[in-house]
């Protein structure tokens, strides 16, 4: 593609982003190599490339010095949909399937003095939960480990070895199970909400009811929350910000539900196959309690977050060989950044310790403020995998795992592997026993509909979702 353009006294070319010959971003290439479509863009245009992103034009930044500058300079690259002239012109279609995601005005997605003060508030109401001398964090871990004991114990069904899907019947639900903790849901009130929060990310024709109900949900939740505070995100958040409205709350509540969720899932997923799939440099490192530095090449090299939401520049600006028009929508591409080889050449894979300077958290002030939550919930999932099965190994090739990518995240689809569970030390008693979670197909089946004592739950949606995939296999 050659466009024609005019030249601006920078000497960049310059276009307007509609007048392009565009290439579709999301294609049959993409969802099975998304790296040979990074490569071949940088090819063809350098380190930013004009792309068409379902039907909408986007500048799509390919480099790593170029994300970078994007990410780490908000002034000149904010976010806040009120920068998008080609939103504020009235020329987004109405259809157009991202609008529902990006028009949640929540904390990732805003600018402007509101939202340093929302994210002052975030940081203040996350610490208790990243802070490891905090009880909250402490206890944190514990759900997780009890959280994980439980799917783990449905997923086996009673056998000591089989047959599972570590991604869709323990990756996936974990998280979400976890932030139901974070949130303060009642018992298991929660199940919908999360079983719609899939629906959402997962951006399907139901995303739209599906993310009416959530809001829904997350609103009667704040609600509560204001009457009656409790020792949770959405009251920490409340004291530490109280202005805002019910429907605001909500709209930050689905923030976190959307960083625990998906992200974390994908890095469990993500770390499980490094460790079972790897050359067995990933298994001793584990073994010797090197799991964060596991997590880390993870991150670095199949990040979960490949694409950050649009950035909207105040001026054209150059940025690689082109000048971005003010207003325009640039999104940062973290996946290719970090295969991009002023980065990935720099990087040793083979050193003890993997650099820090990738951008799979973000840089700059924007950084994700619930890394370490996110960090921590997956490396005690994984420790308590690797803990409760003696052995686990992948049923399928490594490169031959199915994939799912939408615009933001790329995960597994399933991950089948073949398990043998762990003896459990004499004398013991199972997370399942005492909470009587169930421990066939059955119980869990007639457990969805009716509380279990022990545990205080009512078990709806979700745990009809686990217990079908447990009858299926």
């Amino acid at each position: 593609m050659e466009p024609h353009h005019s030249e601006p006294a920078s000497g960049c070319p310059y276009a307007p982003l509609e007048s392009m010959d565009l290439e579709p971003l999301l294609n049959r290439d993409y969802e099975a190599r998304p790296s040979l479509v990074y490569e071949r863009l940088r090819a063809e245009h350098g380190p930013v490339a004009p792309v068409d992103l379902l039907g909408v034009p986007v500048w799509l930044v390919l480099g790593y010095k170029e994300a970078f500058e994007v990410l780490q300079n908000t002034q000149a690259w904010p976010k806040g949909l009120e920068n998008w002239k080609a939103r504020t012109e009235g020329r987004v279609p109405g259809d157009w399937p991202l609008a529902p995601s990006l028009e949640v005005n929540h904390v990732l997605i805003q600018d402007g003095e509101g939202h340093r003060a929302l994210r002052a508030a975030w940081d203040t109401a996350l610490k208790p939960f990243q802070d490891p001398s905090h009880v909250q964090a402490k206890r944190l871990r514990a759900v997780v480990t009890e959280c994980a004991d439980e799917l783990i114990s449905v997923l086996a069904d009673g056998d000591g070895s089989g047959l599972a899907d570590m991604s869709a019947q323990f990756a996936r639900p974990l998280p979400l199970m976890v932030a139901s903790h974070l949130l303060g849901f009642p018992n298991s009130q929660g199940d919908d909400a999360l079983m719609d929060m899939w629906r959402v990310l997962d951006a399907g024709p139901d995303a739209g009811p599906a993310l009416e109900r959530l809001l829904g949900a997350l609103a009667e939740l704040g609600t509560q929350k204001m009457a009656e505070p409790g020792d949770d995100f959405p009251s920490y958040l409340l004291a530490a910000h109280p202005e805002l409205t019910v429907d605001e709350l909500a709209r930050e509540l689905m923030m976190l539900l959307g960083m625990v969720s998906d992200h974390v899932g994908i890095l469990i997923s993500n770390t499980i196959v490094e460790v079972i799939g790897g050359d067995g440099e990933a298994r001793a490192s584990l073994s010797s309690g090197i799991l964060r530095e596991t997590m880390n090449r993870v991150v670095m090299n199949k990040p979960p977050l490949v694409n950050f939401p649009p950035r909207f520049p105040v001026s054209d600006r150059k940025l690689g060989n082109y000048t971005i028009a003010a207003g325009d929508q640039v999104w940062v591409s973290i996946a290719a950044a970090h295969a991009d080889p002023i980065f990935a050449g720099n990087v040793a894979q083979s050193a003890a310790v993997s650099t820090r300077a990738h951008l799979a958290w973000g840089a700059g002030p924007r950084q994700c403020p619930a890394r370490e939550l996110a960090t921590t919930v997956a490396a005690v999932a994984v420790s308590r995998v690797f803990e409760r099965f003696s052995e686990l190994e992948l049923a399928l090739p490594a490169d031959q795992l199915p994939w799912r990518s939408s615009p933001f995240m790329r995960g597994l689809r399933s991950m089948p592997v073949h398990y043998q569970l762990a003896e459990a030390p004499a004398g013991t008693e199972s997370y399942a026993d005492q909470a009587s979670a169930p421990t066939s197909a059955a119980e869990a089946a007639a457990e969805a509909v009716t509380s279990v004592e022990g545990a205080g739950r009512s078990r709806s949606s979700l745990w009809r979702y686990l217990a079908g995939l447990v009858r299926g296999r």
